[in-house]
């Protein structure tokens, strides 16, 4: 059994991206409906709704927000991660960065250390206590994340994986490559 035989969401590819789809791979495109496609949009808006609503929760109690979080996540995801590089993943001005980054410091959660070669550059990395917010946020989400993984099965965890992939930009995609450690940052969904 080949690939698009395992997977019929794959006749669904751009023309000129492998082998045109055969007459029955049609019967398998009804997933492509606008109806469907808006279903997709309502789960991805009510998805994000209820997985950030605990941590959101959490982080009102300390007067910070989901920016805060964000930031936490990707330098604990990276410790000494330069602001250059943050930015990049985070997709925001350095003015936008400064309103988060500044209180995270002054409260003792992120650390600024300068650059190794360059003393201009920025190093980010968490506290203890910065280490140990990060972990509480990621433990209330982590349960979500394992309760649906569960309830959807191992295909489907592969499948989440691919949707999500395609929905980012290259960029998105090479800085999660980067994040998971896989060399050259790949342009192209898996």
């Amino acid at each position: 059994m080949n690939e698009r035989e395992r997977n019929p969401g794959l006749a669904a590819q751009a023309p000129g991206q492998g082998a045109p789809p055969s007459p029955a791979a049609g019967r398998n495109l009804l997933f492509l409906r606008e109806e469907e496609l808006r279903l997709a949009q309502d789960l991805l808006f009510f998805g994000y709704r209820d997985f950030t609503a605990g941590p959101d929760a959490m982080l009102a109690e300390m007067d910070m927000g989901r920016a805060h979080h964000r930031v936490l996540h990707f330098v604990g995801r990276r410790p000494g991660i330069t602001v250059g590089e943050l930015l990049g993943i985070l997709g925001i001005t350095k003015q936008s960065l400064g309103r988060v980054l500044t209180p995270l410091v002054e409260q003792g959660h992120v650390t600024q250390a300068p650059g190794r070669q360059d003393r201009r550059q920025r190093l980010l990395s968490l506290t203890a206590k910065g280490a140990a917010l990060e972990r509480q946020l990621f433990d209330r989400q982590r349960e979500t994340v394992i309760r649906a993984y569960r309830e959807a099965g191992p295909q489907a965890v592969e499948g989440f994986r691919r949707v999500m992939r395609g929905l980012m930009g290259a960029e998105a995609r090479a800085a999660l490559d980067r994040l998971e450690g896989i060399p050259g940052g790949g342009d192209e969904p898996r």
